[in-house]
């Protein structure tokens, strides 16, 4: 007896394990940037959510990282149960999904090395979420 594997070619045999991985790396490459602009450059990180200034620290970089991606994820299992082609929704759904965030760093009126570091990290989740999520969808 044989089985198939709808995982895309280079992904984990199981979809699950590969997706978890991508969540993890949606979490900590953000962190990463993080690292490097704060605590090594100095940049002091505020974002203005509802016109007051608030400091972006680690936990809230993780934690956004960590939503965006469950919620990436939930979204292609839905697709993947209620629509023919999952993976190319899905794709599309999540580009554009990252172009409008980038709508609040743009928008922030921070200083531009802030809104370069905060729109790195928008970009990083994103690229992220595609790349790994989108490769172990069902085509």
């Amino acid at each position: 007896m044989t089985t198939t594997d709808s995982a895309a070619p280079g992904t984990s045999s199981r979809p699950t394990a590969w997706r978890a991985l991508t969540v993890a790396a949606a979490v900590l490459a953000p962190l990463a940037l993080w690292a490097l602009a704060v605590p090594l450059a100095g940049v002091e990180l505020t974002a203005f959510p509802g016109g007051r200034p608030r400091g972006v620290g680690p936990v809230a970089v993780a934690v956004a990282g960590l939503v965006f991606g469950l919620a990436a994820w939930a979204l292609l299992m839905v697709l993947e149960r209620t629509v023919r082609s999952p993976g190319r929704v899905w794709s599309v759904v999540a580009y554009i999904v990252l172009v409008l965030s980038l709508a609040g760093p743009v928008t922030s009126g921070a200083a531009p090395v802030v809104v370069l570091v905060l729109a790195g990290m928008h970009v990083l989740v994103g690229v992220v979420l595609i790349l790994g999520l989108g490769r172990s969808a069902r085509a």
